[in-house]
Formats: C-alpha cells, sequence, structure tokens
C-alpha cells in the first residue's frame, strides 16, 4: 500500500469514527430521554389502576362481544445498526395463528418479517421523537380498533434488560381485572359508573400501548448505542494498526534513503 492510500485510508476511517460517536451519542440521548418519559407513563398507569381498583371497574367484558379476530401489536425495529434485535422480536412471536390480523410496527422490522413470510394487515414508521408516541397510540388504536369493533388486543416488544435485549407478551385488551388491596366503597362520581368505567378502560389502553412503544424505543436506540460502541472499538484498533503500518513504511523509507546517501558517498570517494 503506497504512502498515499494508506493516508487516505487512515483518514477516512476516522472519519467513520466521528460518525459512528455521533449515531452513539443520538441513540444515548433518546433512550435517556424516553426513560425519562417511561417513568412518568407507568406513574399515570398506576394511577388509574388505583382509580379502577376503587370500585370503578365496571362489569367484566363478555367473550361475545369480541366481535373481530384477535390483534397482535408487535413493535419492531425502525432502523438498522441494531444487531439482532428485530430477529429477536419475531423470534418471540413464535407461529402467528392464521385468525390472528398482524400489527406490525418499525420500518426495518415490517422489512424483516416480510421476508419471512409474515404479511400485517397494518403497520407503521416509529416515530423518531419519543414525545410523539403518545400521539402514535393513538394512531395505532383508532387502526386496531377500526369501524368500532372490539377485539383481544396483545402485545410484543423489546426491552433492554443487563445490556441485552429480552422480549414482553402481554395482553392489553381485555385488561385483567384489578385484584388485591382492601375492599372500599365506590368514590363519589359525577359521570354514571357504566361511562366513567369505559372511559378509564380506554385511558388504560392507551397508557399500556404508550408504555410499550417507549419500551421498545429505548431498547432500539440501547441496541444501537451497543453496536455503535463495538463498532467504535473496531475502528480504534484498526487505527492502532494502520498507524503502526504507517510508522513501519515510514521508518522503512527513511532507512532505504539513508543506504541510497550512503552508497552515493561511497561511489563518489
Amino acid at each position: 500500500m503506497s504512502d498515499a492510500d494508506l493516508f487516505a485510508r487512515i483518514d477516512g476511517i476516522r472519519q467513520l469514527g466521528s460518525v459512528v460517536r455521533a449515531m452513539t451519542g443520538i441513540a444515548g440521548a433518546r433512550a435517556r430521554t424516553a426513560r425519562l418519559q417511561m417513568a412518568a407513563v407507568e406513574i399515570y398507569a398506576a394511577t388509574l389502576h388505583d382509580a379502577v381498583s376503587q370500585g370503578l371497574a365496571g362489569p367484566a367484558l363478555a367473550e361475545d362481544r369480541l366481535t373481530a379476530r384477535p390483534a397482535l401489536v408487535v413493535f419492531c425495529a425502525e432502523q438498522g445498526f441494531v444487531g439482532g434485535f428485530t430477529d429477536r422480536v419475531l423470534e418471540a412471536l413464535g407461529a402467528v395463528p392464521p385468525e390472528t390480523d398482524l400489527f406490525l410496527i418499525g420500518s426495518r422490522g415490517v422489512a424483516i418479517a416480510t421476508a419471512r413470510g409474515l404479511h400485517p394487515v397494518w403497520s407503521a414508521a416509529m416515530p423518531s421523537r419519543s414525545a410523539s408516541l403518545p400521539k402514535f397510540a393513538d394512531r395505532l388504536l383508532a387502526a386496531v380498533f377500526a369501524d368500532s369493533v372490539l377485539r383481544a388486543v396483545s402485545v410484543v416488544h423489546a426491552v433492554w434488560a443487563r445490556g441485552q435485549v429480552t422480549t414482553d407478551r402481554r395482553v392489553l385488551f381485555p385488561a385483567p381485572r384489578a385484584e388485591g388491596g382492601a375492599p372500599c366503597a365506590a368514590p363519589l362520581t359525577n359521570l354514571p359508573a357504566a361511562d366513567l368505567a369505559a372511559a378509564l378502560g380506554l385511558d388504560q389502553l392507551h397508557a399500556a400501548v404508550t408504555r410499550a412503544a417507549l419500551h421498545a424505543f429505548a431498547a432500539e436506540n440501547e441496541a444501537r448505542m451497543a453496536t455503535m460502541s463495538a463498532a467504535s472499538r473496531q475502528i480504534e484498533a484498526e487505527l492502532v494498526a494502520l498507524d503502526a503500518l504507517a510508522r513501519r513504511q515510514r521508518q522503512e523509507a527513511i532507512t532505504a534513503e539513508i543506504i541510497e546517501i550512503a552508497s552515493g558517498a561511497e561511489t563518489g570517494r
């Protein structure tokens, strides 16, 4: 490798390192923001749970009212550079029953799922900002309950824990009955009990979908940070090797020049 080619390669790898560090910083900032917002959603969901536990749960939803096919919402990766993030989520699905409607979130995940023979009835890109996820949850629920039909809803999403991607699968609708705690008198309300119970149920569902989206968003960015960190280490190792090669080539060039000068001096005597 000529000196010009070597220095061009070193410069190119250094520029790549700058890009990787920038991507790592962006992913880290997004993950931290999502985790802060997740804490707020958890508090909101706990408040709703407490309200439902205080005698506002309403009657149980009869199975015969679930007139549409069950829905399975799956949050995958929106972009690349996340290792096997989407593969782990899709593997957690197992065999999707043919009577289930699949709702896939994440552009990269949709492409991988389609290649695996999974065809969603609805798909969408994951928002690039976690602050947009509550509004995205509205859009998702509107698609799931289109035409005002009721259906069972489950969700599968990634969770980042102990430096690796795990998956969480749970039923969101109908919501499990609130249990635990001492019985208490129903609070005073200004709305009919049935209307209030329905409103609380919708809020619970929206909070659960937003929570799942935030977990998936944070996990994707954590996975990207891990991938970029590994890439940074590889880039640093490559730069060390190329710098050593450049020093060796310079030393060889200097040695050759000294030998040539010495040989010329001997010839001139």
